[in-house]
């Protein structure tokens, strides 16, 4: 669908990150976690192209909080890193967007009873909160593993614990929970019966596939690329497949085959 969405809230959660809250939809609802949305920024052609970003809640406000009638809402996190973001960071309360959703393909929650190991790196952490809540909510059992650079780089973890998540947290400089990467910390916690859900960098996702394939660990990784259409038109955030060879291309659509990808359907090395 697209439509245009009314900002309600846009919070700095941490230096440079920022969660906004939009009106939405009641279509919107069915959203599962992994889909993303395509939103323009600005209604001149300056910048042209609109921004992807991961769902980091869908839900409904109710009738005494929305002003006389239930108003479902999509939440995102995203991080001032260019002119687009630098834009959006300075909408307030009243402000319009528009929006392309929900795009995408979702992640498999997989059978119940195994347990679910969430893995976020910085922004990676956006998606994995509107996982997290709905395997909460069909009372599966979820760890989350959130690893940065720094402590500004850890996002919304009280938001994840108020869920009854177990959280590990590490940071490169140790401001922060354990002292190094957070797939140190994971590595700890794999065996049989798990299951991994990992978004964030492309370094720590390729760690995270590897190691999985070690352990005999099922595992989706949500994969981030430079989007321009969000529907496969383009072409221009593909990644090459697990049979990728000169000889006989296999490339995969990030926004149109993904964002999610069960991790041995793509090429790590």
């Amino acid at each position: 669908m697209q439509f245009k969405s009314m900002v309600v809230s846009n919070v700095e959660v941490s230096p440079g990150y920022f969660r906004m809250r939009m009106t939405a939809p009641k279509e919107l609802e069915k959203t599962l976690p992994g889909q993303f949305l395509m939103l323009k920024v600005s209604e001149s052609i300056d910048p042209l192209l609109r921004r992807p970003f991961g769902f980091f809640d869908v839900g409904v406000l109710p009738a005494e909080y929305a002003g006389g009638a239930d108003q479902t809402y999509a939440e995102i996190l995203f991080k001032v890193v260019g002119k687009g973001t630098k834009m959006l960071s300075t909408l307030h309360h009243g402000d319009l967007v528009d929006l392309l959703a929900p795009l995408g393909k979702s992640f498999n929650p997989g059978p119940a009873g195994e347990e679910k190991l969430l893995v976020g790196g910085g922004i990676g952490l956006a998606p994995l909160y509107y996982l997290a809540k709905e395997l909460v909510a069909k009372g599966e059992k979820v760890r989350l593993f959130a690893g940065g650079r720094n402590r500004d780089d850890i996002l919304c973890i009280t938001e994840f614990e108020r869920l009854g998540v177990e959280t590990y947290v590490s940071t490169d400089d140790g401001t922060l929970g354990e002292s190094g990467l957070v797939t140190e910390v994971l590595d700890r916690h794999l065996a049989p019966g798990k299951r991994i859900f990992a978004c964030g960098p492309t370094p720590m996702l390729r760690a995270v596939a590897i190691m999985a394939e070690r352990h005999q660990v099922p595992c989706q990784v949500s994969m981030e690329a430079y989007m321009a259409c969000g529907v496969g038109a383009c072409l221009g955030c593909v990644l090459p497949g697990a049979a990728h060879t000169e000889e006989t291309p296999d490339y995969r659509c990030v926004c149109k085959d993904g964002p999610v990808f069960d991790s041995f359907e793509l090429k790590w090395s």
